[in-house]
């Protein structure tokens, strides 16, 4: 089974920047890294979780709560996807999490297939 490991968070003053890692493993020769759709999610205190960015193929997308501030990237031969948050807001305070699936759209209401544990990130005002 695909495993994710998410890493990177921590304390931040408003304005500051982090930056976010999604290690992923368990792939096999016909079942890639690159075959699976790579997001980010989040989870404030009180709210539902929501969409963050995504990556697939190149191609990503983001929520418009965090476009012009977050980028997403990936390292295909290290098998990692990045988060890097510039410009954070408290309002960006929540847990963090990486989600993988090979066939879900970046913002569906269903489920992902594999989750990493969540990295809290907080941000003071």
């Amino acid at each position: 089974d695909v495993q994710l490991q998410a890493s990177g968070g921590g304390l931040v003053q408003a304005g500051g920047s982090l930056r976010l890692s999604c290690a992923a493993s368990g792939f096999t020769y016909d079942d890639t890294f690159d075959k699976y759709r790579i997001g980010w999610f989040r989870q404030a205190p009180g709210k539902e979780r929501e969409a963050v960015s995504c990556i697939s193929d190149g191609s990503t997308e983001y929520a418009d709560s965090v476009k012009g501030r977050f980028t997403i990237s990936s390292d295909n031969a290290k098998n990692t996807v990045y988060l890097q948050m510039n410009n954070m807001k408290p309002e960006d305070t929540a847990v963090y999490y990486c989600a993988a699936d090979k066939f879900l759209m970046c913002f569906s209401a269903y489920e992902y297939d594999y989750w990493g544990q969540g990295t809290q990130v907080t941000v003071s005002s």
